[in-house]
């Protein structure tokens, strides 16, 4: 649709219920998308991580997360932080969200037999320097995507996985080799998206020391200074105004690389890299919460903690 001068996609799903139609809705403003790394909202550490392995030359950049997370425009941004005029870009995605000058953006038509894997094999014949295929479904497509990573080109996908230690798994599950990962991957992100305290009726208020305490926020026996929103006219009595993104990056480092060798369980590759700085997902949202940018709430809604793990 056309919307006071500006184009809107709808991307519409209607499914047939027991009770009549169930309809579901996805807009994309694209006047309103953010197609700049440094305007996502990741921490300095997990944007500095992202920049250094997109300037690799060759390797495989992995998204995680589930629908909607923003695990699309996380590689538009990379894409876009990336392209030059000397850099042959090609993409595959299941539809073109954002179109950008100077890549090669196809779509993908499974029903006329153009899938991810059909159209990747087309594409390595293009003689691109960069790849980004829209999702991983299948061990056709990953089994394609690695052996690009492996003769000499930078590849961008998606993945759907809730963390991004449990990539690795998922990847194991799918059949591909160890030894292929470690030699292919160069960084994995798990991400979500978190709603911001709208700015006009933020106000503070204190948590007490304990629940602070559970979750991961040192008050030394005091009480908490967090932020929530009222709700006003701007925010539609919500509280919440836009989004931001929230990511764990998982460096294939050494240590990481000889425990995926050894086909180690997620646990472990999570505990190695957190051994080795890496910051979860449950831990930079909470330090978004101290900043007053969202609500514990937010971060607790969409976030797994060490203390959910051992309930669970």
């Amino acid at each position: 649709m056309r919307l006071h001068g500006r184009e809107v996609d709808f991307r519409i799903s209607v499914l047939p219920s027991s009770k009549g139609e169930k309809v579901a809705l996805r807009i994309l403003d694209k006047s309103q998308a953010t197609l700049d790394l440094d305007k996502m909202g990741f921490d300095k550490k997990s944007l500095g991580e992202i920049q250094k392995g997109a300037m690799r030359p060759h390797g495989m950049i992995l998204i995680c997360g589930p629908t909607g997370c923003g695990k699309t425009t996380t590689l538009y941004s990379i894409l876009d932080y990336i392209n030059s005029p000397e850099d042959n870009v090609i993409t595959v995605e299941d539809p073109v969200e954002y179109i950008i000058d100077g890549i090669n953006q196809v779509t993908a038509r499974p029903g006329i037999g153009l899938t991810f894997a059909g159209a990747l094999r087309s594409i390595l014949r293009q003689d691109p320097d960069i790849i980004m295929i829209g999702e991983i479904r299948d061990f056709e497509t990953v089994d394609i995507a690695i052996k690009a990573a492996l003769t000499g080109h930078l590849v961008l996908s998606t993945l759907h996985t809730t963390t991004a230690a449990g990539s690795v798994t998922r990847l194991i599950n799918m059949g591909v080799e160890p030894f292929l990962m470690t030699s292919s991957i160069i960084l994995v992100g798990a991400q979500r998206l978190v709603r911001k305290i709208c700015p006009n009726c933020k106000e503070s208020y204190e948590l007490d020391s304990d629940v602070a305490e559970s979750f991961g926020i040192k008050t030394g026996g005091k009480k908490a200074l967090l932020y929530k929103g009222k709700g006003c006219d701007l925010c539609r009595k919500t509280g919440y105004k836009g989004r931001t993104a929230l990511i764990e990056i998982l460096m294939l480092t050494p240590k990481i690389k000889a425990l995926i060798l050894e086909s180690a369980q997620e646990y472990k590759i999570l505990e190695a890299a957190r051994s080795e700085g890496m910051k979860t997902l449950r831990e930079n949202g909470i330090a978004l919460v101290l900043e007053g940018v969202t609500t514990l709430d937010e971060v607790v809604r969409v976030t797994v903690g060490n203390q959910d793990l051992e309930a669970g």
